[in-house]
């Protein structure tokens, strides 16, 4: 093993730690933007290539099934050849292949390439929190995880935004080449900015025979414990009908009786600006009432905002869509805090198996759930994602069941 360089750690107020910070800020940003572009062209790719909602939706779920899928062997990379090194590579790389995306000849090319952005991207979400963890002043590290967290939500919200503009007033092509130049500069600025590590430690890949067992029983040991894989369940749905909503909703604003362009109905996205205020609120009131109480309040709001939006007045569906919104990230905060604080020493390895769940929630859910619109169309997508929250609701009143001595704990 390489030892740590003998330094202290980045402190507020200097230097490096406003270098740090707008270094992990555009990492945030750059992931989320890099992402989720395509979620507003959804209905615009059913037109192009002919295709239904369930079929066009894949264009989002292969990109995040690939960073479900990669986020463990993107830590295991990140122990061993360091955390700057994986996420600049990751960074760049997802953004040339979203260049690439923007000139695919076809659908299925177009899949191929933003799975592998999916998988490449994984990079930067599987390390940047073990990164700040690592390098930033414990008296230091709030401030330095909510700019990360807020890159994330503003890359999300303004690559929707940007790319449904720029496809309704010129192409989507063209908006994919503009999202992945982007995503190009914010690599540069994101590897002139960051520190090297000085508290990285690196460790061996868990391939020989004892690296797999000692890996496997920790692996086991997440899913032994009494609380975290209904935790992760919670991710997997949470996201499953998140992802779900945002997707199918565009269909039902182009139609009758709302007849919506492109761009109005990317301008939706902006009640992501909601979470910003759900997140920072729902954890302060988990801090002063407890995480079992607050996390099936939040999915009962969830179910009053997506029952709102099957409404034939506007207003009362962007409500609804707002309502969904706030509950979601509000539930997102409270389970993902839960995590780290149940999983004891083994944080990193909890944490990745949440993500992996929630993104394949994301990938897995947000297709299927499609398959309903040629059923009844946004009756029965609403309606299956309707079931979906009762069973998270009934997940999540399992979690406040459990012996009070175990929540003292979390």
């Amino acid at each position: 093993m390489n030892a740590p360089l003998a330094s202290g750690r980045i402190r507020a107020g200097t230097p490096e730690y406003r270098r740090t910070n707008i270094a992990l800020f555009l990492g945030g940003f750059s992931t989320f933007w890099l992402l989720y572009w395509v979620q507003p062209l959804l209905p615009l790719f059913a037109r192009v290539f002919g295709l239904s909602p369930a079929a066009s939706s894949v264009a989002l779920s292969a990109s995040t099934g690939g960073m479900a899928l990669a986020l463990l062997p993107a830590s295991f990379l990140s122990d061993r050849f360091g955390r700057k090194p994986v996420m600049c590579v990751a960074m760049s790389l997802a953004a040339v292949l979203t260049v690439l995306t923007a000139e695919a000849p076809s659908f299925a090319s177009l899949l191929v390439l933003r799975a592998l952005s999916g998988i490449v991207l994984a990079g930067l979400p599987a390390v940047a929190m073990a990164y700040l963890a690592e390098e930033i002043d414990p008296e230091s590290l709030g401030s330095s995880m909510g700019l990360y967290i807020a890159g994330t939500a503003l890359g999300g919200m303004s690559g929707r935004l940007v790319t449904s503009l720029v496809a309704d007033l010129a192409s989507w092509r063209i908006a994919g080449t503009l999202v992945g130049s982007v995503g190009l500069l914010a690599a540069l600025v994101f590897w002139r900015n960051l520190p090297t590590s000085r508290h990285f430690v690196s460790r061996e890949l868990p391939l020989s025979a004892s690296g797999r067992r000692m890996l496997w029983q920790s692996v086991r040991d997440q899913f032994g414990d009494a609380g975290l894989p209904w935790l992760f369940a919670v991710g997997f749905l949470l996201m499953g009908c998140f992802v779900s909503l945002y997707n199918y909703i565009g269909f039902r604003l182009e139609a009758a009786p709302f007849g919506l362009r492109d761009s109005t109905i990317g301008a939706i996205f902006t009640l992501y600006l909601v979470g910003t205020f759900a997140s920072t609120w729902s954890g302060r009131l988990a801090d002063r009432i407890g995480r079992r109480h607050v996390l099936w309040g939040m999915k009962a709001l969830m179910l009053t905002g997506l029952l709102l939006t099957l409404a034939n007045w506007l207003p009362l569906v962007i409500v609804g869509i707002g309502l969904f919104t706030f509950a979601f990230f509000g539930g997102h905060t409270v389970a993902s805090s839960w995590v780290g604080r149940r999983a004891g020493g083994a944080k990193a390895l909890a944490a990745s198996l949440y993500l992996s769940c929630y993104y394949l929630g994301s990938s897995l859910v947000g297709s299927l759930s499609g398959l309903f619109w040629a059923h009844d169309q946004w009756t029965g997508v609403c309606l299956a994602l309707a079931a979906i929250v009762l069973v998270s609701l009934a997940v999540a009143l399992r979690l406040r069941r459990l012996p009070a001595k175990v929540f003292e704990t979390v």
